[in-house]
């Protein structure tokens, strides 16, 4: 890769000749041996993403939890379990789903709004490190649900803090009229409670603001609020041992500029140190920063459409697959596989073939491109294979991991017949 031009952005992207490679391995010839949509993810961007933050962290008391509803697929997972990370979980499932890759059920951290009795049972006889409860019915579901196991269940509290993310209003988290977490002003109140039930054992104070954030002051205003819960709640009589602070760091889908992971935690550090709290146990939860911009999705052009105020360029990818352009009207920059120095660039949208008007997957493209031809959707590692459906009777992608000139086949193309599988007609 080092004497080829990688794509900006994207050290893991780069062109040989005229043709796209992620790491070592063409694309051209991954769409051939797995046709398409077909997912590709590169290793070494993970864990060159991961690094930064264990710069970040170096010397410090902290656990890198790896929220993984980004991209739960078991060959990523066990990418982050190898290198020594923890997880983010948000269901039961997702508990399976990380077990089964190889984590130890200590560094898990359950997260979510509606945790149901029976996936509470599951995860404290799994032996995970924290719930992160998320109001104060939970807090007595979850302490009714451990006595009656005989066991105690380490929580800590989710805080809604009012900062302002600065993103999109649906990855928007912190806020008073998001869904997630306490109240601030009933924080103390909530640890006091929760330090009364016998079934609970609070270790820690969580909160997270968003998602795709991209400058720090909403990272160092939220801190500085927990900090004042946490010498509140401490005053009370209720000592906590670690500060979980969340994730959302964002990444560059259309020249987006987050701080680096080290720089940022170099930032919270330094006021943490200032405030007295630098030796205080750290968890984070990133996700997207650890995978979005290691994945891309090929895909197939097949046909090309002219029309009275558009050119479509339609693509055998499709919103069930790329959830993100329908859901947030989110940027995804899309290049050729190999590219046509002869063929003149026509402005397209690019479409998929399901049957809604909102299946597109971006506006307003110069692409010199034909039927046949193949397209790079970029940064599509984090939430497009995990939010991927079944719309349309489409089946899922298959997904694949590059490690310098390998390749792995982690997840099989689906059939109709693994859709109709759990289905019976009457």
């Amino acid at each position: 890769m080092s004497d080829t031009p990688t794509l900006p952005g994207h050290p893991h992207v780069a062109r040989s000749g005229t043709t796209l490679q992620v790491e070592g391995v063409a694309l051209d010839a991954l769409a051939r041996e797995h046709g398409t949509p077909l997912f590709v993810y590169s290793k070494q961007w993970m864990l060159d993403a991961l690094a930064a933050y264990q710069r970040g962290f170096a010397g410090r008391d902290a656990l890198i939890c790896y929220a993984m509803k980004a991209n739960s697929s078991l060959g990523v997972l066990r990418v982050f379990a190898e290198a020594g990370c923890g997880f983010d979980i948000v269901s039961g499932g997702e508990l399976a789903r990380v077990l089964a890759a190889g984590a130890e059920p200590g560094k898990v951290i359950f997260s979510g709004v509606g945790k149901t009795r029976a996936e509470m049972r599951q995860a404290l006889a799994a032996g995970i490190g924290c719930f992160n409860v998320e109001s104060e019915a939970e807090l007595d579901v979850l302490n009714d649900v451990a006595l009656a196991q005989g066991r105690r269940a380490p929580v800590s509290v989710r805080i809604n803090p009012n900062v302002d993310p600065k993103t999109h209003p649906y990855i928007s988290t912190g806020l008073k009229g998001n869904k997630f977490g306490v109240a601030h002003d009933r924080a103390v109140a909530v640890y006091r409670h929760a330090a009364a039930l016998a079934g609970l054992q609070v270790v820690g104070i969580d909160c997270h603001i968003g998602s795709q954030i991209t400058e720090s002051s909403p990272y160092l205003d939220a801190l500085d609020r927990i900090l004042d819960l946490v010498q509140a709640i401490e005053a009370a009589g209720v000592p906590l041992h670690h500060i979980d602070f969340g994730g959302g760091l964002g990444i560059d889908y259309d020249g987006d500029t987050p701080p680096a992971a080290d720089v940022l935690w170099k930032q919270l550090f330094a006021r943490l140190d200032a405030r007295g709290f630098g030796d205080r146990r750290i968890l984070i939860e990133p996700g997207r920063s650890l995978v979005g911009n290691a994945g891309l999705c090929v895909t197939e052009v097949l046909y090309t459409k002219p029309g009275e105020e558009k050119n479509f360029c339609i693509v055998d990818a499709a919103m069930n697959d790329l959830p993100r352009p329908a859901m947030y009207q989110a940027f995804h920059r899309i290049v050729p596989v190999a590219e046509r120095a002869s063929l003149p660039a026509t402005r397209y949208d690019v479409v998929g073939p399901v049957c809604e008007s909102g299946d597109w997957l971006g506006r307003d493209r110069d692409l010199a491109v034909e039927a046949g031809d193949l397209l790079a959707v970029l940064s599509a590692g984090a939430y497009c294979m995990s939010m991927a459906s079944n719309y349309n009777t489409r089946a899922r992608a298959a997904e694949v991991l590059v490690s310098g000139a390998n390749a792995t086949l982690i997840r099989r193309r689906e059939t109709v017949e693994d859709q109709l599988r759990t289905e019976q007609a009457l």
